[in-house]
């Protein structure tokens, strides 16, 4: 039940650099209050970027800090909250003793989210900052955001997000990286230009293509930045500005840049490749500058939990971003976009009809629209057994918004669209919990149906009605042409969903 009185709440970072943390009052018409924001450095990100393990040193020191903020949490009244931790914390080897210990000794439940679930969270909040403060237009533009470990590169166009990109070349990761080079060349700024450059060679011609008008620059970085070409308090740094600082600077060491900008030689460190990798990308758009929302994952969190207590319209278009990226994917492979569009309509329209007999939610019904969309995607490798393959390519991907879980599961769901039935001989099924094999089965067996309706590839049958009646479903097909083949169809792969779903069904028309 929706709640309709205000809530006090908690949103905390387990960053690569940082513990950061959020307290905000959330109302019932959609605003927040931000009531107290906190920070403590820490060295998770300089350890796992070094040595693939956080010390126990840096184990000791956040467990303390984040005990720091559940007692000001205490102080506030915060009973929801939400903890999540990014790529310093994932990419360590030690990661599962590090939550427990901060499970055991700060009172704290930090769940481990990857990029493109962080990426999602930034957008959540971007979506929600231009709705309600500013009017810039997405098409044509570009976002990157950039945090320790790494840069998330998103491009728009007139038809919704294109797509998105990871990639591991954060500032921290990079001095981590090249930091034995610097003190074996005047010229270190070069060098780190030069591995930016062969990082990003891949993304180079789809930003050509693009003709990118907009630049939106997120991350903690740009603040330092804007304060060093002396836009303290503004959002927005042009492309003449910007390439004075880069001129600036790339003759400088680490002392010149503290010298120079009154900076903290650790700030430095980090604010040369922040500002190398802005630099790289904006150079190649034809935008006028940078656009510096300072937007953050916290902010995200907090969108995400007003979502979930209070009903409102929001005009977000997170779920929008989604499946325009996932339609982007399926381009790529080569996918037959009549048949997979039919597929997802005829899938979603079988998930709300029959939904008094599987009871599934929202968000397994967006895991039913990307199986959907991706489910022949595996064509492009190959006609013979293409569900495996599209189940492959779907859980090598980085779709924005879905954890490594959430993305086998739609894998198994996009495998299982042929003939084929899930079997415990199937290791990608038989590892699955009981209620994800559930889930599986339940959507799986949809996206079957949906698939024979337009096995002949010609989308005859233009809708579908469902009537329950005793102990049978009625299926009735709307087609004013010969569906004899896709009737067929569906009698061979019905029975799937009548042992799933426990209802015998009847086909009519």
């Amino acid at each position: 039940m929706k709640k309709k009185h205000n809530e006090v709440v908690a949103a905390i970072n387990v960053g690569s650099d940082f513990l950061r943390m959020s307290i905000a009052q959330l109302n019932p018409d959609g605003t927040l209050l931000i009531l107290e924001d906190t920070s403590l450095p820490n060295n998770i990100g300089k350890d796992t970027y070094a040595n693939g393990r956080i010390s126990p040193k840096t184990i000791k020191e956040t467990c303390a800090g984040l005990k720091g903020f559940s007692k000001l949490m205490k102080d506030y009244g915060v009973k929801i909250y939400r903890a999540v931790a990014t790529s310093g914390l994932h990419e360590a080897d030690n990661r599962d003793y590090i939550i427990e210990q901060i499970r055991l000794n700060a009172g704290i439940e930090v769940e481990i989210i990857n990029n493109v679930q962080e990426r999602f969270l930034i957008y959540k909040a971007l979506r929600n900052y231009l709705n309600e403060f500013d009017k810039i237009d997405l098409t044509d533009s570009i976002i990157v955001n950039l945090t320790s470990g790494g840069v998330e590169v998103s491009m728009y166009a007139t038809d919704g997000l294109k797509f998105t990109e990871y990639i591991k070349m954060g500032p921290l990761r990079l001095r981590e990286i090249l930091y034995t080079l610097e003190t074996k060349t005047i010229s270190f700024p070069k060098v780190m230009e030069e591995y930016i450059e062969s990082k990003i060679y891949l993304l180079k011609p789809k930003m050509k293509k693009m003709h990118i008008k907009n630049f939106i620059g997120l991350g903690g970085y740009l603040s330092s930045i804007l304060e060093m070409c002396h836009l303290e308090n503004q959002s927005y740094i042009s492309k003449e500005r910007m390439e004075e600082l880069y001129v600036e600077i790339k003759e400088m060491n680490t002392e010149q840049m503290v010298d120079a900008f009154n900076i903290s030689s650790a700030k430095a460190e980090l604010l040369l490749p922040a500002i190398l990798l802005f630099h790289s990308f904006l150079s190649r758009t034809k935008a006028t500058g940078i656009y510096a929302p300072m937007i953050t994952n916290r902010q995200g969190i907090l969108y995400g939990l007003m979502d979930k207590l209070y009903e409102i319209p929001r005009k977000t278009n997170a779920e929008n971003d989604i499946i325009s990226s996932v339609w982007y994917m399926a381009e790529k492979y080569g996918v037959d976009k009549k048949h997979a569009s039919y597929v997802e309509r005829m899938s979603l329209s079988l998930f709300d009809k029959t939904w008094k007999y599987h009871r599934l939610g929202y968000q397994e019904k967006i895991y039913l629209q990307v199986a959907a969309i991706l489910h022949d995607s595996g064509n492009y490798v190959s006609l013979s057994e293409h569900g495996n393959h599209s189940s492959n390519i779907i859980r090598t991907q980085s779709i924005m918004g879905f954890s490594d879980k959430e993305l086998e599961l739609i894998a198994n769901i996009a495998k299982y669209h042929t003939t084929r039935i899930p079997t415990y001989s199937d290791r990608s099924y038989y590892v699955l919990s009981h209620h994800e094999k559930i889930l599986v089965s339940k959507l799986s067996s949809i996206l079957k149906i949906a698939e024979s309706m337009d096995i002949s590839h010609m989308q005859k049958i233009s809708d579908i009605e469902v009537l329950g009646s005793g102990d049978a479903l009625q299926l009735r097909l709307i087609s004013n042409q010969d569906i004899l083949l896709e009737k067929w169809d569906i009698t061979n792969n019905v029975e799937f969903f009548q042992e799933v779903m426990g209802i015998r069904i009847e086909l009519r028309g």
